[in-house]
């Protein structure tokens, strides 16, 4: 029997972690060991550690930060790094008949896995580009922050009263723009990759999806490409209060040609998207 291999696509802050959690507890080998909580991430990231520190070496190698949070297309892969992509695929499709991963830098290497696993599914997750961007900046803000918050009594209370609003509001300058430019990268590159598979290979969905269409959801994924997902409440793993206050993205983004771009693009996900 062929194996079904599931690749979980989307922009960091998308809700990918959510939904490969949800995907985790409906029975979809995942990994074998997967990145633990973080800031920003207190239920657990889901990613599967050998490929994200592939992605991540791969990164390094070319000079580019590992976090995956550039703006960078094509990004080159030695003979090396497929080879040894290659070796895990192999691994992973001789111990499960269904497995699949999830993290965010697999967007920048999508062309690469169409090539290594022609018959793979894709799970894409979509967020808008404001949610995503405000959920950045106020992660960056909050791993900043912790640093003043560990210290003694007055300077906690100067940071808060005299040094905290203007440090959000250099720090927002700083890295809004950059943050909205990858999120345009990564999402070019999940519509080149949707525009250039058969319609039956992929389903895109917005997370926002599973908080009333969650069994709707596990039947059509079982339906549509033969996995055998038992259902799990998708309440069970989403928590509203984690999902943090939206920031006025806008105010700190002045070069609005890139806000248009971003409205455009989301315009064309928008007719990928699954209906329910």
């Amino acid at each position: 029997m062929q194996n079904r291999t599931l690749i979980i696509a989307g922009m960091h802050r998308s809700g990918t972690s959510l939904i490969t959690h949800w995907l985790n507890e409906c029975g979809l080998h995942l990994g074998e060991s997967f990145l633990g909580p973080g800031l920003g991430n207190t239920e657990g990231h889901y990613e599967d550690i050998e490929f994200l520190k592939l992605h991540e070496e791969i990164l390094s190698d070319n000079k580019l930060p590992s976090t995956g949070l550039t703006e960078a297309h094509n990004i080159e892969l030695s003979l090396y790094h497929k080879e040894k992509l290659k070796s895990v695929i192999k691994v992973k499709n001789k111990l499960y008949q269904q497995w699949g991963w999830k993290d965010p830098r697999t967007c920048l290497f999508l062309d690469t896995y169409k090539e290594l696993i022609p018959d793979a599914r894709y799970l894409i997750i979509i967020r808008d580009y404001k949610a995503v961007v405000s959920s950045l900046l106020r992660r960056d803000f909050q791993g900043f922050e912790k640093k003043y918050m560990s210290r003694s009594y007055l300077k906690r209370l100067y940071w808060i009263k005299y040094q905290r609003k203007g440090r959000l509001r250099e720090l927002y300058t700083q890295w809004a723009e950059h943050y909205l430019k990858v999120w345009i990268a990564y999402n070019e590159e999940i519509l080149k990759n949707v525009q250039n598979l058969p319609k039956h290979a992929y389903v895109m969905l917005n997370y926002s999806m599973l908080k009333s269409n969650d069994e709707s959801v596990c039947s059509y994924l079982n339906k549509r490409w033969n996995l055998s997902l038992k259902y799990f409440k998708f309440r069970e793993v989403f928590k509203e209060k984690l999902i943090s206050e939206q920031v006025d993205t806008d105010s700190y983004i002045f070069n609005k040609s890139l806000t248009s771009q971003a409205d455009q693009l989301q315009k064309s996900l928008d007719n990928y998207m699954m209906l329910m």
